[in-house]
């Protein structure tokens, strides 16, 4: 079963690169070129509205064989400038979750649908379009999980800080967030986690190849069981359809390090993100 789900995804993704590599080669690459690269930027003054599919193929001692999981994001980024040359935005990301229901099954054989935590990251700093870009400010999760399967129960706040150069050829940069709970349900256990996104990319133009997965680190958990390090290599490209760009990216991580009781070791990452009219540009 995990294999034919892991073939699908793998020919659904060629399909649409292949597509996107028709579409965007009629396009005049010069704009786009240049959204493509900004838009990796989480200050960029551009709107954009991010769908991301995370579809995940999950290994350890708590189950047998492989667990699939699924989740998808929506994420607003509608960046409000300030001042000379500051923004501000606040980036909520909504998910859907698909994961096994430990609680019902402690083998993970039944799965349970819903909302998950509501995160937000609301960051300033400058809307440079290129070369070095810094951001700081906080980072929030509610619990608005459906199920508790899907949620942490608990409110949680922490700093938030990113670093990026923006170049021609190479977009770089880190973006880390870290989260205490400080209310919640009273039953569940206390967070204390790091999140930290690196990212790595090669420009061609209006396409890009490279890297951005997440590295967590739960410093209530030993090494063993609360590290994931995960590297990837995806593609991307910003096409134009009608009169909105999109940024469409396909990106598989692999994860070097993970929990050893029950982790991801695949995760395909299929984005798709439209970007619209703000009110605030030319």
């Amino acid at each position: 079963m995990v294999k034919i789900n892991k073939q699908a995804a793998i020919c659904f993704a060629a399909c649409l690169l292949l597509l996107v590599l028709k579409k965007g080669l009629s396009q005049d690459d010069s704009e786009l070129a240049k959204i493509n690269r900004e838009l990796d930027n989480p200050l960029a003054k551009r709107w954009s509205l991010v769908f991301q599919e995370n579809l995940g193929i999950n290994q350890g001692e708590l189950v047998d064989g492989s667990i699939i999981s699924n989740t998808l994001f929506f994420q607003p980024a509608l960046p409000i400038p300030f001042g000379r040359n500051m923004v501000f935005t606040a980036r909520p990301v909504f998910p859907l979750v698909t994961q096994p229901d430990f609680a019902a099954d402690p083998a993970g054989g039944k799965k349970v649908t819903g909302f998950g935590d509501i995160q937000m990251a609301a960051i300033f700093g400058p809307g440079n379009a290129t070369g070095w870009v810094w951001g700081a400010g906080a980072t929030f999760v509610f619990p608005t999980a459906s199920s508790s399967s899907l949620g942490q129960g608990k409110y949680q706040a922490g700093p938030t800080a990113m670093l990026f150069h923006l170049g021609e050829k190479w977009n770089k940069g880190v973006f880390v967030q870290h989260w205490w709970s400080y209310a919640g349900d009273d039953t569940r256990q206390e967070v204390n986690i790091t999140d930290i996104q690196y990212i790595l990319r090669r420009n061609f133009g209006a396409a890009s190849l490279g890297m951005g997965p997440t590295i967590r680190v739960d410093w209530n958990k030993t090494w063993d069981e609360g590290v994931t390090i995960p590297i990837g290599l995806g593609y991307t490209r910003t096409i134009k359809m009608g009169k909105i760009p999109y940024k469409i990216r396909f990106e598989p991580q692999y994860s070097i390090v993970r929990p050893g009781s029950y982790g991801t070791v695949w995760n395909f990452r299929l984005q798709i993100a439209p970007v619209i009219k703000s009110p605030f540009l030319n």
